[in-house]
């Protein structure tokens, strides 16, 4: 019987806490009211959908959130304590009467959108040893479980999460997580899966997660993560991030990024052996860049990651579709551009196409948890166009205001879908205020 590798949180206690060299902070603690910040950021998102299918309602949803975090310094101390709070409140401007359903905004019955809905959270933390640890209401991003930060309101998590930076350029972290606040309701609800469907009744009760972060080394990046969703998967990622200076104009940017997931426990989503990865290479030019990019999934279930949130750190994964269906090959060619070249500064954007195909004959016939199996998916394609328009005003009274304006075109051949051809716009306005 092959043994099966535990995440337990005395495991995630060591992994984050044992440093080759440990030494108390010598930085006297800036003091809890000192060290304190206040941040609002007010955001208003616009989200159109043009569904392009027969009897397909069109989605279209307008709304302003606004959230406010305060994160207070710690007390002076060998272990200094501290606070960290939140609250949330998303408005519908426009929405409802069958256009309900672009994610940003809570769903009612008869297609219409809740008129409001907030929350409010904190997390008590304790820091020392150059440790840091947070238990209550998080904000997390890594490769494994990350918050969806692309609608109107984030996305958070209720656990705890350890961090140590007692080795210069490496981070390393681990936590556990049993509940997840969704970026469009007001209520907490257990973690599940964007791909897959839990049979009713069936619940993962926590996620487990470990890894490192290494930024050590000049123009390199690397990470290597880990994590358990209980009676669902075991899901590790790597990745590699290289920048060459060809000189002062030119560089060369070559990267990968790498997941294996495997069913555990009770296998509640079922069988699972999924390797999915994605290479890409940059050449940057003054204020040109452009990207190739190819991604491949090996398996006969889809990449899968957590609902709603933004844990796919793949290069192919677009607006519209993640391009991650079983035996899924992509490929994804991609050119930006810093209008401060011509004098515009603050103003980026950014076109690319992407194109997939995939066999779906080969996908699990067993539909429970994923039904992307297809008799006549031999040799299913798609493709997406994307457009992004993005500007920071740099100074003024809208100093770091900024403007994102984002289009794409999503078109499935036969075999793959036929209910994935849309169009859709976002338009995403940010104010960020800092009080204090």
């Amino acid at each position: 019987m092959p043994y099966a590798f535990r995440f337990t949180p005395l495991f995630i206690a060591l992994t984050a806490t044992i440093p080759f060299a440990a030494q108390a902070d010598e930085d006297k603690a800036d003091g809890f009211i000192e060290g304190s910040s206040l941040n609002l950021n007010f955001r208003n998102a616009y989200f159109n959908r043009n569904e392009r299918n027969a009897g397909v309602r069109d989605k279209r949803e307008w709304g302003q959130g606004a959230v406010a975090r305060f994160e207070s310094g710690y007390t002076p101390g060998v272990i200094g304590f501290g606070l960290d709070a939140h609250a949330m409140v998303g408005l519908k401007l426009d929405g409802g009467d069958g256009r309900a359903g672009t994610s940003i905004l809570p769903s009612e019955p008869g297609d219409k959108s809740r008129q409001a809905f907030s929350t409010a959270g904190a997390a008590l933390k304790l820091k020392g040893f150059d440790t840091e640890f947070k238990a209550g209401d998080l904000f997390l991003t890594n490769p494994v479980i990350a918050g969806g930060e692309t609608r109107m309101l984030p996305q958070t998590f209720r656990g705890f999460a350890l961090s140590n930076t007692s080795i210069d350029g490496l981070m390393l972290e681990g936590g556990q997580v049993s509940f997840t606040k969704p970026y469009n309701q007001s209520g907490h609800r257990r973690i599940d899966t964007y791909y897959g469907a839990l049979q009713d009744g069936d619940k993962s009760k926590h996620l487990n997660w470990a890894g490192a972060s290494w930024s050590g080394t000049e123009n390199i990046t690397a990470n290597l993560y880990a994590a358990e969703l209980k009676d669902v998967w075991n899901q590790y990622y790597a990745d590699f991030d290289y920048t060459y200076a060809v000189n002062d104009l030119v560089s060369l940017n070559p990267g990968v990024h790498f997941y294996h997931t495997q069913d555990t426990g009770q296998s509640l989503l079922g069988s699972i052996d999924n390797n999915t990865y994605s290479v890409h290479f940059t050449v940057a030019a003054g204020y040109h860049s452009v990207t190739a990019a190819y991604q491949r999934v090996n398996g006969n279930t889809p990449f899968d990651y957590i609902n709603l949130g933004d844990s796919i750190y793949l290069d192919n994964s677009r607006m519209y579709s993640d391009f991650n269906a079983p035996n899924e090959r992509s490929w994804k060619l991609q050119y930006d551009y810093d209008f401060a070249g011509v004098g515009v500064p603050g103003l980026s954007g950014t076109v690319s196409y992407s194109r997939g195909e995939a066999d779906l004959t080969k996908a699990t016939q067993d539909t429970t948890h994923y039904a992307y199996y297809n008799p006549e998916g031999k040799n299913a394609k798609h493709w997406e166009r994307d457009l992004d328009l993005k500007y920071v005003f740099q100074e003024g009274d809208f100093k770091d205001l900024s403007v994102l304006v984002r289009y794409a075109t999503h078109r499935a051949g036969q075999g793959y879908s036929q209910q994935d051809d849309n169009d859709e716009v976002r338009v995403i306005v940010d104010y960020p205020v800092n009080v204090f």
